[in-house]
């Protein structure tokens, strides 16, 4: 199996730089401007694009994702919703990964089978489930990489060497590791932590290690890139989503620019590291 993922990895080693990856929550703030977003994400310098499954009980998010996820739901977005985003967004793009990153109730409730048929018609190249643990794969990882889906696994700063097998058992596409510990915008992350840490998970696999929370800046984004082989932001972006919506938390003329903005400046922050010998 070799998905939009594996091809987008393979390309940027060719390249010798790392991956920039975005997040977004889907229908923050309404369907028409997420939609408006994810488009730009691309031009604006993301390789690799997550897309937040809106839930009502979201345990490993911080305030700023738990909020956009609210204002999504308030607006009437669903998982159907989400995959006919991602059906529109490919009549555009076929080759920026998508990956879908949440909880597994909405796709409980939406029935795995289906789901997983209709995430691949509609386009979607990745899973991120947070609150699976390696112990549950035959409830959806199985399925998914069945499916055709990469299944991408987190690993933490707690994910000590004997548990890191379990965790990757299944795992394909990338390894996402988490910098710190605790919620998404909690912290700022420490590069010379996490270049340790990636150095342990690359001794344990030949996969793209991914680093996610605590990235805010370009700088702490290209500190990040120099030792990894991608950098996610999520709670910056999402934050300024926010902070250009209007007084009733509608979307604005610049709402979709400020994010294509921070986007760009982001990614020259990753195409700035220095990467280091593999």
């Amino acid at each position: 199996m070799s998905t939009r993922i594996d091809a987008r990895f393979a390309e940027l080693k060719q390249q010798g730089r790392s991956a920039f990856v975005t997040f977004v929550m889907a229908g923050d703030p309404d369907a028409k401007t997420s939609l408006d977003i994810l488009k730009a994400l691309p031009k604006a310098g993301a390789d690799v694009i997550e897309i937040g499954m809106p839930f009502t009980d979201p345990m490993a998010d911080g305030p700023s994702i738990q909020a956009a996820g609210l204002r999504a739901l308030k607006g009437g977005m669903t998982l159907r919703k989400t995959l006919a985003m991602v059906r529109d967004f490919r009549k555009d793009d076929n080759t920026t990964p998508i990956v879908l990153m949440g909880y597994y109730n909405p796709i409980y409730i939406y029935g795995v089978e289906s789901f997983l048929a209709d995430a691949k018609t509609a386009g979607v190249d990745g899973l991120i489930i947070v609150d699976l643990p390696p112990e549950e794969d035959t409830e959806l990882c199985i399925p998914a990489m069945k499916a055709g889906l990469n299944f991408i696994r987190l690993a933490t700063p707690t994910t000590d060497d004997r548990r890191l097998p379990a965790v990757l058992a299944n795992t394909s596409g990338f390894v996402y590791y988490v910098s710190i510990t605790g919620i998404t915008g909690a912290a700022t992350a420490d590069s010379n932590a996490v270049a340790e840490a990636v150095a342990r998970i690359k001794r344990h696999t030949k996969l793209p290690v991914c680093v996610g929370f605590g990235i805010r800046t370009p700088e702490t984004a290209r500190a990040i890139a120099e030792n990894a082989n991608g950098a996610v932001v999520g709670t910056a972006i999402v934050d300024v989503v926010r902070a250009n919506l209007d007084a009733e938390g509608r979307a604005t003329p610049k709402t979709v620019s400020a994010v294509a903005d921070l986007v760009s400046a982001l990614a020259q922050g990753v195409r700035g590291a220095k990467q280091a010998a593999e």
